[in-house]
């Protein structure tokens, strides 16, 4: 059977640390954005999606040419490596051309005014500026920028052959000579201004040039003579520098900063004319206007989407996500509604059909590892950092209860009884715990030792009665949860990351590091076939069908893969995350499948239709 495409239902995410990387077209309807190594195309008005995919690894800068028509993409690889760069046609979806002469990292990219020519900058191990045929995908001529780091590049507004580039210590004016293939620089004339600027706009009619720097200056340098004129920003403290601008018809600059203040600069004296007294949350990278002016959108480097006026500032929360590593995506039993998250820095309960944010539970320095629902959905039960057990309600987050000390140096999985009468738990060091609850009080029954690894997955029988423990010291360890003792034992030279039960209880799949996917006999334990999960990255995630028809696996090779239970073999693929797939999780409806992974985002991936209807068939479990 050939491998199809897992075709990608949905995504919540936004990589707010890409500089200028949240961009509105000029049809005003669709917002672009990066993802990781996925370009998401957001229809804000019909709340659709469509995604670009071609890239390998994390998208560093985005650029749309002025008429729309066009679309680049730049991305960051390995030392030694080129970096490649994407112009899609906008209108088909589709890519033109790939541009492939920078190393490492490409920094900054800009359309000419015509959408003629495309100019590239390299980042700090490259630092070259080219310049390309938009049409025909050939590079025309390129050049060192500078001996200093050059981070911003921008074509004037009425020429095709006259651009800016600024970055550490130098602003540089550039003229394309078509005939020789060659750039002519002109270095502008800082005198004893000494700063490193981030982002750059250039005047309506190409007069001036604006830098945001480092050290919260706005600097105006005349583009006639070449010469630095004036500094604004510097009475007000914005310390951690301009980070993002743009121009508006009218002259007057708005800026955005590194702690999250938005400021508008005056057109012509470069003072402040207003300035947002409550700060957005994260770092300001990107600011897109709309096309009268009147609003635009706002994205901050901890993936958050603002739409705010451009006169008062009032600002809306329009879309936010995780942006650090997610740990874990679950669903409430037999519920497919919502479905919630755990990250380094907090919880959140997501509308799967709206794709919006219901609740947000943060614990203030602590990373939460493992999460479950209560069988009974009245419970979030959470593993942290500090070796706690808390649990919260999922309506309000309100905190209901904490087990301290559960585990010393950190809980890492925690699961239920299906008659929540139990908790079973495991520790950094290997420890499981059984806690007996009651309506009040939290009883530790018993603690079983013989892990020497990390525990990292917990599954119970349907009965209550046993409960199989995967860990990274090589071991799986089924327990009687009466006698508080080891019924079986599985060993195999892998860290073991994932365990699922066949739903008939008859066989479990375990996965790890050795990148093998095992089908283990419960009976009396062993291995009876062996699948190759990954050919090169060890496979961290796995998630059962309801009917045991069909399970999903997720890898540091970034891919999400779905496999037929009965043949061993892999139905569709799934790509689109930039960094390991720490887990994944089939809705209980069975219709769709929710994978997170390092990068913050969370994917939806629709079931293959041929596939849906089997995993949703009981019948085999009921003979």
């Amino acid at each position: 059977m050939t491998e199809e495409e897992l075709n990608l239902k949905a995504v919540i995410g936004f990589k707010g640390s890409v500089g200028g990387g949240l961009i509105l077209h000029p049809d005003n309807e669709h917002l672009i954005f990066p993802l990781g190594c996925t370009i998401v195309v957001r229809n804000v008005i019909q709340r659709t999606q469509s995604f670009l995919q071609g890239h390998d690894n994390h998208i560093s800068c985005l650029s749309l040419s002025k008429s729309g028509k066009y679309l680049a993409s730049g991305q960051q690889t390995f030392m030694g490596f080129n970096a490649d760069i994407i112009v899609w046609d906008f209108e088909r979806r589709e890519e033109m051309h790939r541009l492939s002469l920078h190393k490492v990292l490409v920094g900054s990219m800009c359309f000419s005014p015509n959408d003629l020519y495309l100019a590239t900058l390299g980042g700090q191990d490259d630092n070259s500026l080219v310049i390309w045929n938009v049409e025909s995908g050939v590079a025309i001529c390129g050049t060192p920028a500078n001996n200093e780091t050059a981070r911003c590049v921008r074509f004037f507004h009425g020429s095709d052959l006259d651009l800016v580039t600024c970055g550490n210590l130098h602003v540089t004016r550039w003229s394309v000579d078509l005939v020789n293939k060659k750039l002519r620089p002109t270095n502008c004339k800082l005198g004893m201004c000494k700063r490193k600027a981030v982002t750059m706009v250039v005047d309506q009619d190409d007069s001036a040039v604006y830098c945001g720097t480092e050290t919260g200056d706005m600097l105006e340098i005349g583009m006639e003579r070449c010469l630095f004129k004036k500094m604004g920003g510097n009475k007000v403290n914005y310390s951690q520098g301009i980070t993002a601008s743009v121009i508006m018809r009218n002259g007057d600059i708005i800026a955005g900063t590194g702690t999250g203040i938005v400021v508008k600069f005056s057109a012509k004296t470069l003072k402040v004319a207003r300035q947002l007294k409550t700060p957005l949350l994260g770092g300001i990278t990107s600011i897109t206007l709309t096309a009268d002016e009147t609003h635009m959108f706002v994205g901050t480097s901890q993936s958050n989407m603002y739409w705010m006026e451009t006169d008062s500032f009032a600002s809306e929360l329009r879309n936010t996500c995780h942006f650090e590593r997610i740990n874990q995506v679950i669903f409430p039993r037999g519920y497919s509604g919502v479905f919630a998250t755990c990250s380094l820095s907090d919880i959140r309960v997501w509308n799967a059909k709206s794709r919006t944010e219901l609740l947000r539970i943060q614990v203030p320095n602590m990373e939460c590892y493992a999460m479950v629902f209560t069988p009974d959905g009245k419970t979030i039960l959470t593993a942290w950092s500090d070796g706690k057990i808390r649990a919260f309600l999922p309506q309000s987050g309100r905190l209901n209860y904490v087990i301290n000390d559960a585990h010393k140096g950190g809980c890492t999985a925690v699961a239920s009884t299906s008659d929540c009468g139990r908790i079973v738990s495991g520790g950094i060091g290997g420890e499981v715990r059984v806690w007996k609850m009651y309506s009040q009080t939290q009883v530790l029954e018993g603690s079983l030792s013989e892990h020497r690894g990390r525990v990292y997955a917990i599954a119970i029988t349907n009965d209550d009665k046993k409960a199989f423990t995967s860990s990274a010291d090589g071991s799986c360890i089924l327990w009687d949860l009466d006698a508080k003792s080891r019924s079986m034992c599985l060993f195999e030279s892998t860290m073991f990351k994932a365990l699922v039960y066949h739903p008939d209880e008859s066989q479990v799949l375990t996965t790890g590091s050795d990148r093998k996917i095992t089908y283990w006999d419960t009976f009396d334990g062993q291995a009876i076939r062996i699948l190759e999960g990954s050919p090169e990255a060890e496979v961290a995630t796995l998630s059962m069908a309801a009917s045991g028809s069909h399970f999903v696996s997720g890898s540091a090779d970034r891919l999400v893969k779905f496999w037929n239970y009965d043949t061993g073999l892999v139905e569709a693929i799934g790509a689109g995350h930039s960094g390991t797939v720490n887990s994944v999780a089939i809705s209980p409806d069975q219709s769709f499948a929710v994978s997170v992974g390092d990068e913050g985002a969370i994917f939806l991936w629709d079931v293959p239709a041929e596939a849906s209807a089997a995993m949703r068939d009981m019948s085999a479990l009921e003979q």
